[in-house]
């Protein structure tokens, strides 16, 4: 499989640690940069309030199958968790879509470094991206915490 990026992601945090932990906890603007031979894909994009961006780990080297993440102070398997020291480095964000200014896009709740790799932009569509029934396996009693 051949990945190449389709843009780059500028955001105000240049180190790790002063990434949000997830998109909603941040309130932060970020533009999302597609590179000028992907534009046309936009179109019609400012019709959706909110997007899927799909991006790389690009600081990630490594990764551990057993990790305790940010938000618990248990281990879990990785794949349990969103922890971004992943196998194949893919990251995905909710994002609100502000604005597009030609190629590219202007969005709210941005939670990644500056200068991460777009790898695609997908349309968040509440009737498709919303499940019925959801369990929250170990973050449950982390509800009670109000995470």
């Amino acid at each position: 499989m051949r990945i190449s990026p389709i843009g780059i992601i500028h955001t105000p945090f240049k180190l790790k640690e002063e990434t949000p932990i997830q998109p909603f906890k941040s309130t932060k603007i970020g533009q999302v940069e597609v590179y000028k031979k992907f534009a046309p894909g936009l179109q019609d994009i400012t019709g959706f309030s909110h997007v899927i961006l799909i991006y790389q780990f690009h600081k990630s080297k490594s990764y551990k199958l057993i990790v305790k993440p940010f938000l618990d102070s248990r281990y879990h398997g990785l794949f349990a968790t969103r922890y971004p020291a992943r196998p194949n480095q893919i990251g995905i964000s909710v994002v609100r879509l502000l604005r597009q200014e030609k190629n590219v896009l202007f969005v709210k709740g941005i939670d990644v470094l500056d200068g991460t790799p777009l790898l695609d932009i997908k349309p968040y569509v509440l009737v498709f991206d919303t499940a019925e029934k959801v369990k929250i396996g170990w973050l449950g009693c982390k509800q009670k915490e109000r995470i």
